[in-house]
């Protein structure tokens, strides 16, 4: 069985935390200077690395390398050629326990964990217990962790991982090191992408690595999933076919089919005609989009987004660098011309408009009607 390519390309050390430069610094400094802390809380979106950087302080706290070699603990890294480290790795180490509070979110789980902490660790240097999603504890279970949060013994580290911040108790969340992880720029995962599918000889095409770092919404995770998806695709092969031949690859086209999303030069387009105030070359747009297949909801929500930027742009233009994390040059450049040839109350009042068929759309059987509504209101 095919290892998943989000497995396969976790990060292994620090410093392949990719958009969490701060994060990085912080515990790289940490732990050269050997004050890992024992309890941690990491918050922020989905797949933007916070499971992945509690098992590397793990294996920072574990490392044999780190603990017999003062040199090298000194570069603030897990060396991951130790029994330790390749255990961690591996996920079958006896002393770093993992536990999904989703589905073991009782006071009981926090019991056994308290009781457990408590003896030595089996065959490592320290105990370390990773709780992701938090925030799904119960009430009982938050109280009966509060002690042993505050208090681990000297051989215990424990490491919250929650997308949800504001539903932990303060109580909880004042007894531990906070680190908020973001959501990462488009241009971060289209690079990283484009890395994964060099290494992997996956034949793709820039734009549809860029709709899958889109579709992504920050999160790497995401977008390595939807590349090992993409890549499975009846005709997408490798570059390595039989007498030099190659595969078709990976075209917009296909990873439009499977993400349900349309490019962004789509959305440019669309975007156009309504500055244009083109109602009638707008409709036809909207009909041959919903006649392809296209999501309609998420394509509207791609629309906000774009018009926000466009008008933001307008208003701002030193807001260029910032739109730059998330658009290429090209891109913003688009956007910026867009944005001279646009009025801003017409921007202001489009905008409120597809927010408000965006909230009907998504609940409606008739998907293309408050979007058609919003554009003969607007734009006759």
């Amino acid at each position: 069985m095919a290892q998943a390519l989000y497995r396969k390309y976790r990060p292994q050390k620090l410093d392949d935390v990719l958009g969490q430069e701060t994060n990085v610094e912080i515990l790289k400094n940490a732990a050269k200077a050997g004050r890992l802390g024992q309890a941690y809380i990491f918050y922020g979106a989905r797949g933007t690395g916070k499971t992945t950087t509690a098992r590397l302080i793990a294996k920072l706290l574990n490392c044999e390398k780190r603990r017999d070699d003062p040199e090298f603990a000194k570069l603030g890294e897990p060396c991951n050629e130790c029994r330790e480290c390749l255990a961690i790795d591996a996920q079958n180490s006896f002393d770093v326990v993992e536990i999904d509070a989703a589905s073991n979110r009782g006071i009981d789980e926090i019991r056994n964990l308290k009781e457990n902490i408590r003896t030595s660790p089996a065959s490592a240097d320290h105990k370390v217990y990773i709780i992701d999603e938090a925030h799904m504890l119960t009430g009982a279970a938050f109280n009966a962790l509060l002690k042993t949060l505050e208090e681990p013994p000297k051989h215990a580290a424990i490491i919250l991982a929650t997308t949800e911040f504001e539903k932990l108790p303060s109580t909880i969340t004042s007894r531990a090191q906070r680190f908020i992880f973001k959501k990462l720029p488009k241009a971060t995962i289209m690079e990283k992408l484009t890395s994964i599918a060099a290494k992997e000889k996956i034949k793709i095409d820039e734009a549809a690595i860029e709709l899958i770092a889109a579709a992504a919404e920050g999160s790497f995770r995401d977008a390595e999933s939807l590349l090992d998806q993409i890549s499975s695709l009846e005709g997408a092969g490798t570059d390595d076919g039989k007498d030099g031949a190659k595969s078709k690859g990976i075209s917009l086209a296909d990873a439009e089919r499977v993400t349900g999303r349309t490019g962004l030069k789509k959305v440019h387009e669309f975007a156009d005609l309504i500055v244009k105030k083109d109602i009638k070359d707008a409709l036809g747009y909207l009909n041959e989009l919903n006649e392809d297949g296209h999501n309609l909801v998420q394509f509207n929500k791609d629309l906000i987004h774009y018009l926000r930027k466009v008008l933001s742009l307008k208003v701002n233009p030193s807001l260029k660098a910032v739109m730059e994390r998330d658009l290429t040059r090209d891109e913003v450049a688009a956007a910026i011309a867009l944005g001279v040839a646009a009025d801003i109350a017409v921007l202001v009042k489009m905008i409120k408009a597809l927010i408000r068929a965006y909230a009907e759309m998504r609940y409606s059987p008739f998907a293309i009607v408050p979007l058609e509504v919003a554009l003969v209101e607007n734009l006759s």
